[in-house]
């Protein structure tokens, strides 16, 4: 095509879509390169754009879905590291002896987790040392003391005064006779 028959046509308002993109390729490659030049219609370059735009919006959403697994499986990698923790913990504090597991476990996992990469079996000992009283002495059997609320139970039909009564008549213990004067006034 001629460059001045362009211009004119151009002026005037005569172009088609396919014209214009012509010119607007001669424009861009220059004059000289004719031979070279390559058309595309305009429907099909807006074709190219419009898959081009979705392509561009796929890697968006993909690049999102990306990162959000990454997430999901750094806070699974944590739970599941302070689960095994937890579970390294519990077995520890249960053969160190522990009477309160709960207790030990909620206190040792509380130091673990103030100190980094810290010794669990270290943090053991130190509870161990500190708070003894979560711990059974392997020389001591662990005993459990009635409550108040909790009395002993009457067994061969005999009562708590007789038996008070007996006791202190055979031991001779002031506080024996003492404690058997006091259950006689509540009863009598």
């Amino acid at each position: 095509m001629n460059y001045e028959l362009i211009t004119m046509n151009k002026e005037r308002g005569f172009m088609s879509p396919i014209e214009t993109q012509e010119v607007l390729s001669e424009d861009i490659t220059g004059a000289s390169d004719n031979d070279n030049m390559k058309l595309v219609p305009v429907a099909e370059s807006i074709r190219y754009r419009k898959r081009a735009q979705s392509a561009e919006k796929k890697v968006e959403v993909l690049t999102e879905q990306l990162a959000e697994a990454k997430s999901q499986a750094t806070k699974i990698s944590e739970q599941l590291s302070n689960i095994q923790t937890e579970q390294k913990l519990t077995r520890k504090l249960a053969a160190a002896g522990a009477v309160d597991l709960e207790t030990a476990m909620l206190i040792a996992k509380a130091r673990v987790e103030d100190q980094t990469e810290a010794d669990v079996d270290g943090v053991i000992e130190q509870l161990k040392k500190e708070k003894q009283y979560l711990f059974a002495d392997g020389n001591r059997a662990v005993t459990v003391k009635k409550t108040a609320g909790a009395r002993e139970r009457i067994q061969n039909s005999q009562t708590i005064l007789e038996r008070a009564a007996k006791k202190a008549a055979t031991t001779g213990n002031r506080t024996d006779l003492q404690e058997y004067l006091k259950l006689r006034r509540n009863f009598i």
